[in-house]
């Protein structure tokens, strides 16, 4: 695998500062390997293995057809946004204008246009742990101070009223988190998110971005946005999108719904860096938001399979904790026993470390959880094929009995 050295001094101190996306990165390690004619199991990437429905790939085909081709407004075409407004309402109970929602490429961008809206430099972004790996470093970017909450698997990876309350010091500004949650599965019941709510609404200037993009695949029941519930509308910006439900990742669509000053504040963000989103992914993505929700249960259901096989395959592997997720695709096990333990005189110091000897001796790909503020797990992604999943369990085992 090549190395690129850069020369010293030469990017800015800004870059320096930000790691690269460990996801992507065990992707890109796991594609160069496969590349070289190994066997490469993934489990690294939150990429659903189903194509994109036809209703979306119809629309957007009639698109080029009508040359939707120009470009669009930065906040994304009225009827695409009036879809999602629509969307909204009949699934979350929250009623947006389409002047309060925007389109951006991938929740992603909606995440950090937030961020960079609302973040000063020193402002404190509390974000419970485990989290998604871009949110503290797009913190970063803002100037902003990551303030991780920690919650281990005892807890069901969710943290407690008072752990948020100990947290919110003057400085605090926004919290992020995810629900159901990526790595970790777990999803916030609405009395859970009551209590949190009921602490934030005691603090003026504290607001609240509600990554909810893996709505949809939720085992446990409809999903709650935190934005319905007693003085936390004003104060939530509500984050989706068309890649995990929908099976569009490629597309690149996300989109928010705020209050209006903060969604104006977003487009006024965008405008700068990337403008609109592409207008051929925006009808693609209105008839997703058109289509009933019921027309991705077959996804839903085979991800719920997938969960069911993989929670039994790996309780056959002694020292390995795991939870039973809620929701997403992931399982975010403690891998705690195996460190400190070697293979052939390669000592295993760290989770980050297990991942590679996992990669590099038995040919799975995992990601470590370092980046997602827990050091003591690793996350697997069951969105591949059951005969994946029972590949890469038992290449797990293996790998784990060869430690000593």
């Amino acid at each position: 695998m090549e190395q690129i050295t850069t020369p010293a001094g030469q990017v800015s101190r800004l870059l320096e500062q930000l790691t690269e996306s460990a996801t992507l990165a065990m992707a890109r390690l796991s594609r160069e390997l496969s590349q070289q004619g190994l066997d490469i199991v993934n489990l690294s990437l939150g990429e659903p293995d189903f194509d994109t429905p036809d209703f979306a790939k119809n629309a957007a085909k009639k698109a080029i057809d009508d040359n939707i081709t120009h470009y669009p407004p930065v906040n994304g075409f009225l009827d695409v946004r009036k879809a999602i407004a629509t969307k909204f309402k009949r699934d979350n109970g929250l009623d947006y204008a389409p002047d309060q929602i925007v389109v951006s490429t991938g929740a992603k961008q909606s995440i950090a246009n937030a961020v960079l809206a609302l973040v000063n430099p020193g402002d404190e972004v509390i974000m419970p742990s485990p989290f998604w790996v871009s949110y503290s470093e797009i913190v970063k970017i803002a100037g902003g101070v990551p303030v991780k909450v920690h919650a281990g698997l005892d807890q069901d990876f969710k943290i407690t009223p008072k752990q948020l309350k100990d947290a919110i010091t003057p400085k605090t500004k926004l919290i992020i988190y995810s629900s159901p949650c990526n790595p970790s599965g777990s999803v916030f019941s609405a009395e859970e998110l009551r209590a949190m709510a009921e602490i934030i609404t005691e603090h003026e200037h504290i607001y609240v971005i509600s990554d909810e993009i893996y709505e949809f695949i939720n085992y446990s029941g409809k999903n709650v946005s935190i934005a319905t519930l007693p003085g936390m509308y004003e104060r939530t910006i509500t984050v989706n999108g068309v890649s995990k439900a929908f099976a569009m990742t490629g597309w690149r669509i996300g989109f928010i719904g705020a209050p209006k000053w903060i969604a104006e504040a977003c487009t006024k963000m965008q405008g700068q860096i990337t403008s609109g989103t592409s207008t051929i992914s925006q009808m693609a993505a209105k008839a997703a938001m058109e289509a009933d929700p019921s027309e991705v249960n077959y996804m839903i259901d085979t991800f719920r399979v997938r969960r069911d096989l993989m929670y039994s395959l790996l309780q056959e592997i002694p020292g390995l904790k795991i939870n039973l997720p809620e929701g997403a695709f992931y399982f975010f096990p403690e891998v705690s026993a195996y460190l400190g333990k070697s293979y052939q005189g390669e000592v295993i110091r760290s989770a980050a470390d297990l991942c590679m000897y996992m990669l590099e001796h038995f040919h799975v790909a995992t990601v470590s959880g370092e980046a997602f503020g827990d050091d003591k797990c690793i996350r697997l992604s069951y969105a591949t094929s059951e005969e994946g999943i029972r590949k890469a369990c038992a290449r797990i085992k293996n790998a784990l009995a060869a430690l000593s």
